[in-house]
C-alpha cells in the first residue's frame, strides 16, 4: 500500500514537471516556435478555442510565425486574440494568413520573462510540496492503520528524497530557460 502512495506521488510530482515545461515553452525567448500561441484562447462562434485547434502554425525562419486558419473567417478573431494576449506581439494580416514577426528582447522585457519563469517554478514547487504533504498524510493514515512508526517514516523519507529530486529538477529547468531568456 505505501509502495503505491508513493508511485502515485511520483507520478503527480512529474506531471507538475511537464506542465512547468509547457508554461516555460509558451514564454519568447527570442525565437519563433508555435509554443508561443499555446496560451491564446480565440473566441470563435461563442466558445474560446485555442489557435492551434483553429489554424496551422509555423515557423518558416527563427523570427516569423506563419498562422494559417482553416476557417478563413477566423482570421480577424484570431488576430484580436492574439492582439489582447500578454505576448507584446503585433500580427499582419493578409486576409488568408497571419504573419507575426518576433522583434527583439529588450534588456527590460527579459527581466520581466526571468520574472515569469521563477513565478512558474515557484508555483511549480508548491505543487510538487503539495502532492509531498499529500502523500505524506496517506502514510500517517497508515501508521494508525497497521504499519509501524518506523515503516511509515522510512516511507516518508523515500517521499522526501524524490520531493528533492524533482524540486532540484524544477530549478535545473529554471536556470537553463533564465540562460536561453538573457542570451542575446
Amino acid at each position: 500500500m505505501p509502495q503505491s502512495i508513493k508511485k502515485n506521488a511520483e507520478e503527480r510530482m512529474d506531471k507538475a514537471l511537464n506542465a512547468l515545461k509547457k508554461e516555460l515553452a509558451s514564454l519568447r525567448a527570442g525565437r519563433a516556435t508555435p509554443a508561443l500561441l499555446d496560451r491564446v484562447q480565440v473566441e470563435y462562434y461563442g466558445a474560446m478555442t485555442p489557435v492551434n485547434q483553429l489554424a496551422n502554425i509555423n515557423t518558416p525562419d527563427s523570427r516569423t510565425l506563419m498562422i494559417q486558419p482553416w476557417d478563413k473567417s477566423s482570421v480577424a478573431a484570431i488576430e484580436k486574440a492574439i492582439l489582447k494576449s500578454d505576448l507584446g506581439l503585433t500580427p499582419s494580416n493578409d486576409g488568408t494568413s497571419i504573419r507575426i514577426t518576433i522583434p527583439a528582447l529588450t534588456e527590460e522585457r527579459r527581466a520581466e520573462l526571468v520574472k515569469m519563469t521563477k513565478k512558474f517554478g515557484e508555483e511549480a514547487k508548491v505543487a510538487i510540496r503539495n502532492i509531498r504533504r499529500d502523500a505524506n498524510d496517506e502514510i500517517k493514515k497508515l501508521e494508525k492503520n497497521g504499519i509501524s512508526e518506523d515503516e511509515s517514516r522510512r516511507h516518508q523519507d523515500d517521499v522526501q528524497k524524490f520531493t528533492d529530486k524533482f524540486v532540484a529538477e524544477v530549478d535545473k529547468i529554471l536556470a537553463a530557460k533564465e540562460k536561453e531568456i538573457m542570451e542575446v
